[in-house]
């Protein structure tokens, strides 16, 4: 009983400490994982009041798993298929040359071999979560660098379960010979590999079948995806693999699916809960007693990492052919290192690799890196602007090019239709008949079947379903939903935005709700036809150029 109020206690100091933390960080516009660290090393070495128990351990093995899952979802090979080589190229490219040089950094700092493997290792990679997020604050993840720098990110995650098989093979027994250790590692790249060609093969043949019997109800559709993302963990543990192999493969196989957008919104609010506490946990493991030793490195590492990752990306991305400014803009995305770098280090302390100040190390160089290079890509294009007269990135003789700006959105001046019914098909085809650019939206894939328009799967009560159809780029906004509740924030959603909608109104009470929220135009779809409602808008001058 006592057991269990002080693991309610911890929990409810490490989920208030990381709220108040990570309000006080927004306004520094800081990323949460930042955040998270500070207030576990506040909770912990700081103030004494947590210490990390099994339970919270458990839990946030969970958020990793989510993490990596999460991370998973976000590497479609559909929206990095035109900047793939250069994806390639620069990702290995740099991964060999921040490995190395980081190896020998740590060597010459004083480090023995083991610990300098496990610091280069956390030193190579860049964090998915902290710049995909930024990008989309930004709204330039679909800008020629922002699709580069997703590539770039693809090939390291790869990269890591590559690392994260290694270390799993290490890690399945102390004090082995050589010949064994072989064995082993032998034994978790062919598990790896088995997950690999599972996940392969289900992505082509199995779930989009499975996943269309159920993606109807938004609900069954997040449960079966977590169901596949904890079967893949059980998958990797039976193998001896860590969980985090297993939920970055089952990620990657549903991110080939159209499902995947609704997915990752879904998931996120779940993933933010678990991976807070295991960011926090990480920030009370963090001992301040090696402070001392650690700090001198800490500054060196993290000058390597915002300084030369970004050289090594500038002179790659440079000798692809890219301009000057794409490829500052690409190499400043990163100079900071990665979730992976503490999940690898968390895991080589309980493998018995590494020491806590080793653990420190990397948590005190992530900090660093996470936190300046945050506000490097938030103000990238003046950073280029204030460097460029210098000279300097002359240096990496890269051609002029604009490249790097955001490209034009191909979604302007469009009309969402929203909800797929038969009245709401009509409206879509008969609009692109017209030559209209329509972008129709449903939460089930079946009725998103066979439409001759552009669509989207998701569901528009999510601001963020809106914002991916870009609704403040709109021209008109259709609902042919018969749901009064969703249809009423829509057309709040549209007059806060300033675009005009059309409402199908089903039921006539709630027409006067309807005209106070500033609908636009009133459709009545059991009394007029298909026909007469695209006439009705069209002279309303509702399509005028």
């Amino acid at each position: 009983m006592f057991s269990e109020i002080a693991i309610l206690e911890d929990l409810g100091l490490i989920i208030t400490g990381a709220t108040v933390v990570f309000f006080l960080a927004r306004f520094l516009n800081i990323p949460s994982i930042v955040a998270y660290i500070v207030a576990g090393l506040l909770l912990g070495p700081v103030l004494g009041l947590v210490s990390v128990s099994d339970s919270v351990e458990i839990i946030s093995e969970v958020g990793i798993a989510l993490l990596l899952f999460l991370v998973g979802l976000e590497l479609s090979l559909e929206k990095i298929k035109d900047v793939g080589k250069v994806a390639v190229v620069a990702g290995i490219g740099q991964v060999i040359f921040t490995a190395a040089g980081g190896l020998a950094f740590c060597l010459l700092l004083g480090f023995d071999l083991m610990e300098g493997i496990f610091i280069a290792t956390a030193l190579t990679f860049s964090s998915t979560v902290v710049v995909v997020k930024l990008l989309d604050q930004k709204d330039e993840l679909d800008s020629v660098y922002g699709r580069i720098a997703v590539g770039i990110f693809l090939v390291q995650d790869l990269v890591v379960v590559v690392a994260l098989t290694f270390l799993a093979g290490l890690g399945r027994g102390e004090d082995v010979a050589a010949r064994e250790m072989l064995v082993n590692l032998g034994i978790a790249f062919a598990g790896m590999g088995l997950l690999l060609i599972v996940a392969a093969v289900a992505s082509r043949y199995i779930l989009p079948w499975l996943l269309g019997r159920v993606a109807s109800s938004q609900e069954a559709l997040l449960v079966a995806s977590l169901a596949w993302c904890f079967a893949f963990v059980l998958g990797a543990e039976v193998m001896e693999l860590s969980l985090e192999i297993g939920a970055f493969l089952a990620g990657l196989a549903l991110a080939q699916l159209p499902y995947n957008h609704d997915l990752r919104r879904r998931v996120h609010p779940l993933m933010n809960f678990f991976i807070a506490v295991f960011f926090v946990s990480l920030g009370i493991q963090m001992e301040f007693g090696a402070m001392g030793e650690i700090w001198m490195p800490a500054i060196f590492l993290s000058l390597f990492v915002l300084i030369g990752n970004p050289f090594i990306f500038m002179l790659l991305i440079a000798r692809m052919g890219y301009g000057e400014r794409t490829s500052f803009l690409t190499s400043v995305t990163v100079a900071q290192i990665s979730e992976f770098s503490f999940i690898f280090a968390t895991m080589g302390l309980s493998a018995g690799l590494i020491g806590d100040e080793i653990l420190s190390l990397v948590g005190v160089v992530g900090l660093v890196t996470i936190a300046i290079s945050a506000f490097m890509i938030l103000y990238n294009h003046r950073l280029y602007e204030l460097i460029r007269p210098t000279g300097i990135l002359g240096l990496f003789r890269a051609r002029e090019g604009e490249e790097g700006m955001k490209e034009v959105d191909p979604r302007t001046g469009h009309v969402i239709v929203v909800g797929m019914n038969a009245l709401g098909r009509d409206i879509a085809t008969r609009l692109h008949e017209q030559g209209q650019q329509v972008l129709a939206v449903d939460t089930d894939p079946e009725k998103l079947k066979d439409l001759p328009c552009e669509s989207l799967l998701g569901n528009v009560e999510y601001r963020s379903v809106l914002e991916e159809a870009h609704l403040s780029n709109a021209r008109l906004l259709v609902s042919a939903l018969h749901i009064e509740e969703v249809n009423r924030l829509l057309a709040y959603r549209t007059e806060e935005q300033g675009i005009p909608c059309a409402i199908n109104v089903f039921d006539p009470s709630s027409i006067e709700d309807l005209l106070r929220l500033g609908v636009d135009h009133l459709i009545n779809s059991q009394k007029v036809g298909v026909d007469r409602i695209v006439e009705a808008l069209s002279k309303r001058g509702v399509f005028a150029p």
